[in-house]
């Protein structure tokens, strides 16, 4: 009895405690992560590190989060959308973990402030706002539903009003200034909606393709057709997509390319697909300068360029961790110096393709890479400006 009196009196002198504390001020609560604790600015040029990059969860370069969409309001320059989908390949599956591997891979980029040297920009603090707004729902169970959700998933990020210049006139079809979108894949079939997604904002579309292989070929030659559903795979996708008239003609690209054929036959199709092709030996002779500028004569700066590359577009001793993996590709240093080379092109999105981690070594080498390329994208677009006809005009005159 003695016990229960003891402890009903240190219970009430608690209560009051309580009490008495709420009237000299309320305990303030902090959120986490709490921006104090969490990160550091930079000293020098600016910028935030963050303390730990190697905790945390995972966006692309530790960008913020935000479910775009689900919440129509929020707005962005440049946004990274993840499509994990891999129904589509014919050799090794595993690039549904590509988005999440390619988050994994980034979280370094910004360790150091995020300036990028070469291109004399700094993506992570610009002009731009720049979001991961994490990955569009993809059904394993029905390709041709999948394809339909990241179709409309896309254009959902593609087609709202940017945070930067949303009253000037832009590239659209429309004549609306819109965001960028870099999607994170997936195997290769997801650049079909993309493009899809594309055509409704922008109408038909120079393609510059980074990739090992042509992915242009004939339902018939790929796969062998036995249904529509068959006949979309990730190596007829930009069959479709000329088929379809979401192509510029004549005004496409192949870089990297190095695949064995069906036949000289395969080389004379792409040309009705409406592209040129650059084989990957090439730099030998050519050299870094000379792929870029095969790539600029083609595409020139006053089309709205679309960008898709494949991982397999490295060599597999740079870049293991992919569905069909080719030798004699380029190195890291090589890719990334070309990417920089596309400066000024009129990029109106990207999407990086074909990583799957399951195959990567211990070291993330692939997916880093992955990730160190994307990098490079993104600071030609900050660097380029927004898609108002206005910013493009200037940077046409420089």
């Amino acid at each position: 009895m003695a016990i229960r009196r003891f402890l009903t009196l240190c219970f009430a002198a608690a209560v009051v405690a309580h009490g008495d504390h709420g009237d000299h001020g309320e305990e303030k609560i902090i959120a986490g992560p709490h921006p104090s604790l969490w990160y550091n600015t930079l000293p020098g040029d600016g910028g935030t590190q963050a303390d730990s990059v190697f905790s945390g969860i995972s966006t692309f370069g530790r960008l913020p989060y935000l479910p775009c969409l689900s919440h129509k309001d929020i707005t962005y320059d440049i946004a990274f959308i993840g499509a994990p989908f891999d129904t589509g390949t014919s050799y090794r599956p595993g690039a549904r973990f590509g988005p999440s591997g390619i988050r994994q891979g980034s979280r370094r980029l910004n360790l150091y402030g995020g300036y990028n040297v070469p291109l004399d920009t700094n993506p992570f603090n610009s002009w731009a706002t720049v979001l991961d707004c994490g990955d569009i729902p993809v059904t394993s169970y029905d390709n041709t539903y999948a394809l339909h959700q990241i179709e409309e998933g896309h254009y959902s990020i593609l087609s709202r009003s940017p945070k930067t210049d949303a009253t000037k006139k832009g590239l659209s079809l429309l004549g609306k200034t819109l965001p960028r979108v870099i999607t994170l894949g997936g195997d290769h079939t997801i650049t079909l909606p993309l493009l899809r997604s594309i055509n409704r904002a922008y109408g038909p579309v120079t393609v510059i393709h980074f990739d090992s292989h042509l992915d242009t070929w004939r339902p018939k030659v790929f796969g062998g057709s036995p249904s529509e559903v068959a006949s979309v795979n990730h190596g007829t996708y930009f069959w479709h997509a000329a088929q379809e008239g979401l192509l510029k003609n004549d005004t496409n690209i192949h870089a990297g390319i190095r695949t064995t054929l069906s036949g000289p036959s395969d080389y004379e199709n792409d040309g009705y697909c409406g592209f040129e092709i650059v084989e990957a030996r090439e730099i030998d002779k050519i050299g870094t300068d000379g792929i870029i500028k095969k790539i600029r004569d083609r595409v020139g700066t006053k089309n709205p360029v679309y960008l898709s590359l494949d991982i397999d577009t490295l060599d597999p001793a740079f870049a293991p961790a992919t569905g069909t993996p080719e030798t004699g590709g380029w190195s890291t240093r090589e890719l990334r110096t070309i990417l920089r080379g596309l400066e000024g092109i009129n990029l109106i999105a990207a999407d990086i393709v074909e990583v799957a981690p399951a195959y990567d070594t211990n070291a993330e080498l692939t997916t880093m890479a992955a990730a160190d390329a994307l990098y490079e994208i993104m600071s030609i677009m900050v660097k380029k400006g927004s898609l108002s006809v206005e910013e493009t005009e200037d940077a046409k005159d420089l």
